[in-house]
């Protein structure tokens, strides 16, 4: 697993919210069964090392959550892509780590959910273009 670094192209191109094209996010009440599920898909194939990243409570606050601040102003977001770091936020608050995946379609998207589901998560979503798709 790769330690997160919010990068350029993981924001959209209008506003600036956060907006992995091509991941999905997954919010977990526990670090243990993240970095559990994390060290799974790799193990099993899903995902390469290089694609899967743990980001603790304290990242998504300091590195996603200014994401939807900057989105707004002056204009508001144009889709859901501010409410749904919103609710990373809140969950982040919580206590909650993530884990974001790449999940270039449909059929990764399904296979990393599968082994997601064998433990309690908080929210999955799966950032395609102009879609975020609920997991």
């Amino acid at each position: 697993m790769k330690h997160f670094t919010l990068e350029p192209n993981m924001r959209a191109s209008f506003g600036g919210a956060f907006y992995p094209t091509g991941y999905s996010l997954v919010m977990f009440p526990s670090v243990e069964d993240a970095s559990r599920i994390g060290h799974g898909l790799i193990e099993k194939g899903i995902v390469s090392g290089d694609e899967v990243y743990l980001i603790p409570p304290e990242t998504v606050l300091a590195e996603i959550a200014p994401t939807v601040h900057a989105s707004h102003s002056p204009l508001p977001s144009a889709g859901t892509d501010g409410a749904t770091v919103r609710a990373f936020i809140e969950l982040a608050k919580e206590g909650h780590t993530g884990l974001l995946i790449r999940t270039k379609d449909g059929a990764t998207a399904e296979r990393v959910m599968e082994l997601v589901r064998t433990v309690p998560y908080s929210i999955a979503e799966r950032y395609r273009t102009l879609v975020i798709e609920d997991l």
